[in-house]
């Protein structure tokens, strides 16, 4: 054998990881990945919510996960169609998903299920089951938010306990996130 030359009989194999121990290098970079999501998230002021109830479908269904950009209204107010998120003491769950319909100072009014905004009816291809009932006209005061769930035959909403207040909003539901069929923003 010549200087410099190695003996292939003498090489070790390169290294191989056992099945255990790429299980637990896998586990550990998933692991690393959440918190680098997580934290991320936190910057960005997003924070996951699970859905209960039925009142948004069938854009948002019952136990799906949504993201709620809890720094949304803090950089401007809510527009009519936002998804919001807000708490609200009457209710069993601690935070609703309800969409805004009326901004401050906006007159509102439902008759067998038509919403009319400033006297106009609204075009609300988000709905899918409209109810019969009626609201007389209401004006909502500075600072407050009319909000109706999309499923309204099966909404507990403005309709029956008035305005939200803009203290109360948690911020704007974003995206649907699980289950991943259910993935995207929200509109």
């Amino acid at each position: 054998m010549r200087a410099g030359e190695v003996d292939s009989a003498s090489r070790k194999p390169p290294s191989v990881l056992s099945p255990n121990r790429r299980w637990k290098s896998a586990a550990n970079l998933a692991w690393q990945f959440a918190v680098l999501v997580a934290i991320i998230f936190a910057i960005m002021g997003l924070r996951p919510g699970q859905v209960s109830g039925l009142s948004m479908e069938p854009r948002i269904d019952e136990d799906e996960y949504v993201l709620i950009n809890a720094l949304a209204y803090r950089f401007g107010a809510p527009k009519r169609g936002d998804i919001v998120a807000f708490r609200h003491e009457r209710s069993a769950p601690s935070v609703y998903l309800k969409r805004v319909i009326g901004l401050p100072g906006d007159r509102i009014a439902i008759e067998h299920g038509v919403v009319t905004l400033n006297g106009v009816a609204l075009k609300e291809p988000y709905v899918r089951f409209r109810d019969a009932r009626s609201l007389g006209r209401v004006a909502i005061p500075p600072g407050h938010y009319f909000v109706l769930g999309d499923n309204r035959a099966n909404s507990d909403d403005s309709r029956s306990w008035g305005f939200v207040a803009g203290s109360d909003l948690i911020g704007r539901a974003m995206f649907g996130v699980w289950p991943l069929d259910r993935f995207g923003a929200l509109r």
